[in-house]
């Protein structure tokens, strides 16, 4: 086995994996898999740039990181960052600055590459099931761009759209500063519009409509399946390949379009780090699910940080 790092720098959230990783057998052993909301992506969409707070945030977590790293030996380190740091004109501070902590440089990678480690992570344990029929549509929706992947054993088709749970709340449900709680209709309604306009875009080149199993990834899916299961808590073993219909994620959006701050934040399952962009993040998810007449979405908690570690393994 090859002990391997890797780190998935997205819009919101950084995350570390350190795995054991055995190409022969398939097998991705977890050592340690956690979550660190830092908003790198905070007002990128207005303005161009990566905020020194949103950085400060980051890097924080990247010193956590580089501990546990070298606490568990890992023998090969890979940071991939991805929508916010690809579209900052200050991109170059990021990068030193990853690199003075980790001894490693981030690669900025293309919203395709980004497709191709999503769908291997998400994919790999699933290609063996006789319940699950292919082409597999893998969805992962993230902080800034969402990702759609079409393919059976390896992709055929993928496209990165900019629709994000953070860039679609700061882009339409903010006013003076402060997110609206909760939006109005109109604003809910220009938000789907500009999902819906991505969804044209995604489908000029992935077959949408060709799948017969969607499998949805990141925080946002996997906060509505718990929201669906009822969790007293985060359980990720509980929502690891748990199934959840097109009508209860129309119910849970319709809550969270029409809660407030409060009500959201009293769900235990709830990270406080996703309570005002979830219901942007649950409206992307049901769109896509309508749109492709998907009557369920297989949530999969291992993503683009596992096709990562494959790519190193």
């Amino acid at each position: 086995m090859t002990r391997v790092a890797a780190v998935d720098c997205g819009t919101n959230s950084i995350r570390l994996l350190v795995a054991d990783a055995d190409p022969g057998t398939g097998e991705l052993v977890d050592l340690d898999r956690r979550m660190t909301i830092v908003r790198l992506g905070q007002g990128v969409d207005r303005t161009g740039r990566l905020a020194p707070e949103a950085l400060e945030r980051t890097f924080a977590a990247c010193r956590e990181y580089a501990a546990i790293i070298k606490e568990h030996g890992a023998q090969r380190v890979r940071f991939v960052a991805t929508s916010a740091s690809r579209d900052a004109e200050n991109r170059d501070e990021f990068v030193r600055g990853v690199l003075d902590i980790l001894g490693v440089e981030p690669e900025v990678i293309s919203g395709d590459q980004e497709a191709e480690f999503s769908f291997t992570g998400a994919t790999r344990e699933l290609t063996g099931r006789d319940d699950l029929h292919r082409p597999f549509l893998v969805v992962d929706i993230g902080g800034g761009s969402t990702e759609f992947v079409v393919g059976e054993d390896h992709v055929r088709a993928a496209r990165s759209v900019d629709v994000g749970c953070v860039r679609m709340t700061e882009r339409h449900l903010v006013v003076d500063g402060k997110v609206t709680d909760p939006p109005t209709p109109d604003q809910v309604e220009a938000m789907r519009a500009d999902i819906e306009a991505a969804l044209d875009l995604a489908e000029q080149t992935v077959p949408l409509r060709e799948a017969r199993t969607l499998v949805g990834l990141a925080g946002s899916v996997t906060t509505v399946s718990a929201i669906a299961l009822n969790l007293p808590e985060y359980d990720s073993t509980a929502i690891h390949h748990s199934r959840v219909s097109r009508d209860r994620v129309r119910e849970i959006t319709d809550w969270l379009l029409r809660s407030t701050h409060a009500e959201r934040a009293a769900v235990p399952s709830m990270h406080p780090g996703r309570v005002d962009v979830i219901g942007a993040g649950a409206l992307a998810l049901l769109a896509i699910m309508e749109r492709t007449g998907a009557a369920e979405v297989v949530v999969s908690e291992h993503d683009i940080l596992d096709g990562i570690a494959w790519s190193v393994a």
